[in-house]
């Protein structure tokens, strides 16, 4: 199902960026402020990008359920492996995703189209990859037909919750197929791609990694938001700013000694023609 916002005409568009929300172990301490400075920012559109519960669990759910009842709309949401029972073994694999879509969204390939952006989300979470996602053939298809039916103009995201880049010396591993979506999106003309997963904060180009002539999009990797499972950094957000031919990241991270979330950096890329490079 296609969200579309009427009537939208500003120049700018914000997107608020959350991940790796792990109810079931969560830092309770945060969720309050996060809340509160998600409706300060009032952005256009929240995007989360999967890892909404620990274990996949009724509880875990109904309390991730909870808190996007309290976040900012619109919202654009996609599923984690987390959100995959994992000693379920039955459920893992008869309904893997079955209480994400009773809890959080029964779309598993949701989008959102203003007159600036175009932003399309693209289930990675798989049950025999277990902490590894994969994306398909008939997804990348599916993405060129969603893109092609939009404006060429528009800013064109791609949300996921695995990642198609790495922080450098990461362990971690890309989606599945991951060379093979990224010639098929690049076709399609996929300026930004969003992801979560690692737990850890990175932004990179396309270039840098798959070198696909005429084509650079921005890579934007979140952290984890509100959970206990940081992996040396602090829990974190990021606020993306979108122009047509701009795209400003602000980074948040929580400070414990404010209590807060606060601005850590912000980081500028500018358009040409299809390619994106970092601002000077």
């Amino acid at each position: 199902m296609r969200a579309r916002a009427a009537g939208k005409i500003g120049r700018l568009r914000t997107l608020l960026h959350v991940s790796d929300l792990h109810f079931g172990r969560v830092n309770h301490s945060l969720v309050e402020p996060l809340v509160a400075i998600a409706h300060a920012i009032a952005p256009d559109l929240v995007v989360i990008s999967g890892d909404f519960t620990q274990r996949a669990r009724r509880s875990e759910y109904r309390a991730a359920r909870a808190f996007l009842g309290r976040m900012p709309r619109p919202q654009l949401v996609v599923p984690g492996n987390h959100d995959i029972p994992l000693w379920d073994v039955i459920r893992r694999f008869a309904s893997p995703l079955g209480r994400y879509r009773h809890y959080i969204s029964g779309e598993l390939m949701p989008s959102y189209e203003d007159e600036l952006i175009a932003v399309l989300g693209i289930n990675t979470a798989r049950s025999l990859t277990r902490e590894y996602g994969r994306i398909n053939q008939q997804q990348v298809e599916q993405a060129q037909q969603f893109f092609a039916a939009v404006k060429a103009d528009l800013v064109k995201v791609v949300v996921t919750h695995h990642p198609f880049d790495l922080p450098a010396g990461s362990r971690s591993r890309l989606v599945g197929r991951a060379a093979m979506a990224m010639a098929g999106l690049a076709k399609a003309g996929v300026d930004l791609l969003l992801a979560g997963h690692l737990h850890l904060h990175h932004t990179g180009l396309t270039a840098q990694r798959y070198r696909i002539e005429g084509h650079s999009a921005l890579i934007v990797q979140a952290g984890t938001t509100i959970s206990t499972r940081g992996r040396g950094e602090a829990n974190s957000f990021n606020v993306v700013r979108i122009d047509r031919w701009e795209i400003d990241l602000e980074h948040y991270v929580w400070s414990p000694e404010e209590a807060q979330f606060v601005s850590d950096r912000v980081e500028r890329f500018v358009r040409g023609a299809q390619v994106w490079n970092r601002a000077s």
